[in-house]
């Protein structure tokens, strides 16, 4: 008796390398074997962190500089992070002196710009720090052979999506991009969103915004994330609209699309 094992063999244990997900964890007796209860733990305890966690606009921003990109810091209307969790609308709008600098900004250019890019810290700043700049290296590369004209990145502390609607209003921008840290999962502390909106104003709902989700190493790669980026703006401008009228039909390349090159992305549409 003292070698056999307390937890029961499992069958489906060997799915457990396809995927990321809590299954097959076994058991003892009635209850989950300590290893997987450590694991849940911290897992748990990771994804606390990544809500909590200050947002370093300090070091992106000079990353930001080294690139040639320049940059204005601004704060949402939540003065600190226990006010942003209990006051979601004051994590959507600036505050009064983040407000005026960008009308002061505006006035630099008063033709306005084609593109906005804001970048806020949300619930996991650990997104934004992993993930914007590899993403923008590859977006912005493609966005200048297609020649749109952007303004300075604007990062946000403690703003919500909405929040961009505001900053593309206030520089005349026709379209923003909000980078933002998304809510956490048990294996994703560090999911970076992207919302793209056409003619920015402030009082949109997420209607008239489009999402593409879970940019990160093991979720939505960044040239894949930065391709169906490009092919929203292009599609917006040129029907004026996005959000939900604006289906993604990005085309992507695969293996088995190479020789059918009018295959749109998504599988489950295809025919044949």
């Amino acid at each position: 008796m003292a070698d056999r094992s307390p937890t029961p063999d499992n069958p489906w244990l060997a799915l457990r390398n396809l995927t990321p997900a809590r299954i097959a964890l076994g058991r003892c007796g009635t209850s989950l074997p300590t290893g997987a209860q450590l694991d849940f733990q911290f897992a748990h305890a990771q994804a606390r962190d990544a809500v909590h966690l200050a947002f370093d606009h300090a070091t992106l921003s000079e990353q930001l500089k080294d690139r040639g990109r320049d940059c204005l810091v601004l704060h949402s209307a939540a003065t600190d992070r226990h006010q942003y969790l209990q006051r979601p609308d004051l994590g959507r709008r600036l505050n009064q002196d983040s407000a005026e600098r960008l009308r002061q900004h505006a006035q630099t250019n008063p033709e306005g710009v084609d593109l906005a890019i804001v970048v806020a810290d949300g619930l996991s700043a650990l997104a934004v720090h992993r993930h914007t700049l590899p993403f923008l290296a590859r977006f912005e590369e493609q966005a200048a052979a297609d020649g749109w004209t952007s303004a300075p990145v604007v990062l946000v502390e403690q703003g919500r999506v909405a929040v961009a609607d505001e900053v593309g209003q206030l520089l005349g921008a026709r379209m923003t991009v909000m980078l933002i840290g998304e809510r956490p999962g048990l294996s994703s502390p560090d999911s970076l969103g992207l919302y793209f909106t056409y003619a920015p104003k402030v009082g949109l709902t997420d209607a008239y915004r489009n999402c593409i989700s879970n940019i990160r190493l093991e979720g939505l790669s960044y040239g894949m994330a930065a391709h169906r980026l490009l092919y929203l703006m292009r599609e917006a401008c040129r029907r004026q609209l996005s959000g939900v009228n604006l289906k993604d039909e990005a085309e992507v390349h695969s293996i088995d699309s190479e020789n059918t090159p009018n295959q749109r992305g998504n599988f489950l549409l295809g025919e044949g």
